[in-house]
């Protein structure tokens, strides 16, 4: 009770002492072992959070959203193969909120593979599940920029930008496409958006920084 009260007031780091101090005690403590593993995660700890949602599985828990956890722990300890299983397993376990973030998922995993097919069709199943999902859009926007369709990658990005506002890729993204085709202008105010999203985005102030200079020689 005390570790919750102190993870709902933001106190982060006492709520995670607790719990730690709860497991010495009830080492089958579901909610103290996935705040641990959610920490152990976030603290760039992949192999020890994959270590504890793995314990949830052992003791019979099963949901989509302990796989999809359980796939990204893996992803990013570079174990893309058991990666790839525990998104296929969740998959068969979600709904389409759920489905449509472990597609996204599933799609890091391929571009990390090299199949960027396989990340291509995961972002248009996972935009079937949620046709909201402005990460999916932006990252579709990426790959058809890649493939020089222009058009098809200032939509997506677009769509991004319309669908999650809180973003500043897709308008760094379009910035960026906006450049090279030239249009200095807009990618002067696509930039100058992305930076009041993420203040600190440094490729966005260096890409704001040379278009202000070509504005001025002009």
């Amino acid at each position: 009770g005390i570790a919750r009260v102190h993870e709902g007031i933001g106190n982060l780091r006492v709520s995670v002492d607790h719990y730690r101090r709860l497991l010495v005690f009830d080492s089958t403590n579901v909610e103290a072992i996935s705040s641990l593993a959610a920490d152990s995660f976030y603290g760039d700890q992949p192999e020890v959070a994959m270590i504890l949602y793995r314990r949830l599985l052992q003791m019979g828990l099963m949901s989509a959203e302990l796989l999809n956890n359980l796939g990204l722990c893996c992803f990013y300890a570079q174990q893309y193969d058991l990666s790839l299983g525990c998104f296929e397993r969740a998959l068969t376990l979600a709904d389409d909120a759920a489905m449509a973030d472990i597609w996204y998922n599933v799609s890091h995993v391929a571009m990390a593979l090299g199949d960027v097919s396989m990340a291509y069709q995961s972002l248009k199943l996972a935009l079937i599940c949620d046709p909201t999902h402005g990460e999916a859009f932006n990252n579709l926007g990426v790959l058809e920029y890649r493939k020089d369709n222009i058009e098809l990658a200032r939509a997506n990005y677009q769509s991004a930008m319309r669908t999650a506002p809180h973003m500043h890729e897709p308008h760094y993204n379009f910035a960026l496409l906006s450049h090279t085709r030239g249009d200095l202008q807009q990618a002067h105010n696509e930039l100058t958006l992305a930076l009041a999203s993420f203040p600190d985005h440094h490729d966005s102030k260096a890409l704001l920084q040379q278009i202000q200079a070509s504005l001025i020689a002009l």
